[in-house]
């Protein structure tokens, strides 16, 4: 009988080195960093999940990694104030905002600190890119991650060019060798497709940043390229992966890529602890049919006893703190 396949696999090999249980892993970019770094914590790797806010410009996500590095303050000229009086900076997500200059400046320096710390033991940087067009702000002349929906004429919308890129990329990458020699660098393409740019000029933009990515990865021994945007665009080439507004992968989706980084990634203790609390995760997720029976506060006992026995490995006491609250309804109501 004929074997039927329903989609083009990417195929991508075991990576060499892998990620542990314990391995700290930093995660900054698109909104897909977010994704990928909440899931990471949802299995209780030790994250620091997109500390910065989303940067989706490969050259704003280097400017923010450089100046942790370096502890380089903000370019005072890039603060504003809005029609609301909230403070902002243009190279950072508007989730980083201060009702006054100065609250502002110690909040980015309080993310910066936390950032270099993070990094300063981190094992493993997973950079997402989402596009390679960006912002250049007319009075600094600088390209920005973030217009905060200033007026249009107050910047230039340019497509980077791969070697603009490159150049950026090769300071950053030498001086992480420098800051953390061990630390390993994810590089992925962000599926989510950037429609107002039109699909022709996102495929442009995609092009653009997975060429970088590949000639970052040749040249790099500790750089690899994980396809997150193949996978989205081939495998699982259909809309019922998407989002109501067709742009942005939906849980299903979601968990599938990170299924593929996991197999892709993790080692074999990492792999079957997963597995072990996706099983526990399930039994905490449990809502009873007939109230608060016996059966159920068995089941809370249970799930209580494994979560004791993980709390040797992992961080459990808010599970713990959770379940015994619910164990404690069951006695009340008795």
């Amino acid at each position: 009988m004929r074997e039927i396949k329903l989609s083009t696999e990417v195929g991508i090999a075991s990576s060499d080195w892998k990620i542990s249980r314990h391995s700290r892993i930093a995660t900054i970019g698109s909104c897909f960093a977010d994704v990928l770094g909440s899931q990471l914590a949802a299995y209780k790797f030790p994250v620091l999940n997109n500390n910065f806010g989303t940067a989706f410009n490969p050259l704003a996500i280097a400017k923010i990694l450089d100046a942790t590095l370096e502890s380089k303050q903000p370019n005072q000229a890039l603060f504003f104030e809005n029609s609301d009086k909230i403070w902002l900076h243009h190279d950072f997500h508007s989730s980083l905002y201060g009702h006054d200059q100065a609250h502002l400046q110690v909040e980015l320096a309080e993310k910066s600190l936390t950032a270099k710390a993070f990094l300063q033991e981190a094992d493993v940087l997973v950079i997402t890119f989402g596009t390679a067009f960006a912002y250049r702000h007319k009075p600094t002349n600088q390209i920005v991650g973030n217009c905060h929906k200033v007026p249009a004429d107050h910047f230039v919308k340019e497509l980077l060019h791969p070697d603009q890129i490159m150049i950026a990329y090769d300071q950053l990458i030498q001086k992480l060798q420098m800051f953390r020699r061990n630390l390993r660098i994810i590089l992925t393409v962000s599926p989510v497709r950037h429609t107002r740019d039109t699909l022709p000029l996102n495929q442009v933009s995609k092009s653009t940043l997975r060429l970088v990515c590949h000639r970052l990865s040749e040249k790099y021994k500790q750089v690899e390229y994980f396809p997150s945007y193949e996978i989205m665009v081939d495998e699982l080439r259909d809309y019922r992966f998407y989002e109501e507004d067709l742009i942005h992968p939906n849980r299903v989706a979601e968990d599938y890529i990170f299924n593929v980084f996991s197999k892709t990634y993790f080692d074999a203790d990492a792999f079957n602890f997963m597995k072990e609390w996706d099983a526990v995760r399930q039994m905490m997720l449990h809502r009873p049919l007939h109230g608060i029976t016996e059966s159920y506060q068995k089941l809370l006992k249970n799930v209580l006893a494994k979560l004791v026995t993980l709390s040797s490995k992992i961080d459990v006491a808010k599970e713990i703190a959770e379940v015994e609250d619910k164990i404690r309804e069951f006695s009340d109501a008795g």
